[in-house]
């Protein structure tokens, strides 16, 4: 991985080459602890001050339909509406949040961060949903001492929740490098097609990535030598292995060629899925809006 060194008043940082799905490479920052204790503050206080609100709609709604004793009569009820509250403000709007605005929230955006995946992707379900569950304990339950304490000694400033999704909280730079899309190779097209891909680890994809957008500017014993070393790492992640015979770097386009295809078709297919939930979440409730009709 390309990185340039920088200095922190908390801990060394490095600078990465962050490569979009587009093929821009942007020199992102990993987030640095303070930045996220300001965006947490921001979300954590958001979040909480909406499930005030609501806990207090919902009990001035129960003392309203009746006397004084309307809350003690509605207790249990009461309590339902409660847990609900808590439930959708702790876990249901923070995963929305952060999903729908593919690693953003109020606070991040405030801060200029967001959250990626390891090797710098867009996150997903999966990625949001481990970290809301996991913020529930570490940052909920225990005011975020955990997760500060981690985001100190990690050197990506992860949290638990980081850790377990794959993912970490960057701080983009203006800057940016034009990088050449890569292509697929067409004699490896239809061997492509037909592989097992795993998921490459993120700095190995970053890695590899960044040294075909640089090869040319590289010493050409270097450049090959660095090229059979990726190819050998990456090949561990692939089945069928390539055709006897195949470039390196030829093998190498082609594996994240692939994947990049793979990847877009799967946000693709879970932008519609989120199209869907929205549009099912603006319908109104069954016959509604053929009674308006009628009348």
């Amino acid at each position: 991985m390309v990185t340039e060194s920088s200095t922190s008043s908390e801990r060394m940082i490095e600078r990465e080459l962050m490569v979009t799905g587009e093929a821009v490479a942007l020199e992102v920052i990993p987030a640095t602890a303070v930045n996220r204790m300001m965006s947490g503050i921001i979300d954590y206080t958001a979040y909480s001050l909406g499930g005030l609100l609501s806990v207090l709609a919902v009990m001035a709604l129960i003392l309203g339909t009746g006397p004084e004793s309307a809350l003690a009569e509605h207790l249990a009820l009461y309590r339902v509406l409660v847990s609900l509250i808590v439930l959708a403000w702790m876990v249901v709007i923070p995963l929305l949040v952060e999903l729908f605005s593919r690693g953003r929230s109020l606070g991040r955006m405030v801060t200029g961060a967001r959250v990626v995946r390891d090797d710098g992707g867009t996150v997903r379900l999966r990625h949001c949903l481990v970290r809301t569950l996991l913020a529930v304990v570490e940052i909920w339950g225990t005011w975020a001492v955990p997760a500060l304490c981690a985001s100190i000694v990690s050197k990506r400033g992860k949290r638990f929740g980081d850790m377990l999704a794959g993912t970490y909280v960057v701080r983009e730079h203006h800057r940016s490098h034009a990088a050449p899309p890569l292509l697929m190779p067409p004699e490896l097209a239809q061997w492509a097609a037909g592989t097992d891909l795993r998921a490459l680890p993120g700095n190995l994809s970053l890695t590899a990535r960044t040294f075909l957008q640089r090869a040319s500017s590289l010493v050409p014993s270097s450049r090959h030598q660095l090229g059979l070393e990726l190819a050998s790492q990456v090949q561990g992640y692939v089945s069928p292995p390539p055709p006897a015979g195949t470039h390196p770097e030829r093998f190498l386009a082609a594996v994240l060629t692939e994947r990049r295809n793979r990847e877009l078709v799967l946000e693709s297919r879970d932008r519609r899925l989120e199209e869907d939930v929205l549009r099912d979440m603006a319908r109104p409730p069954y016959g509604v809006g053929g009674e308006t009709r009628r009348r």
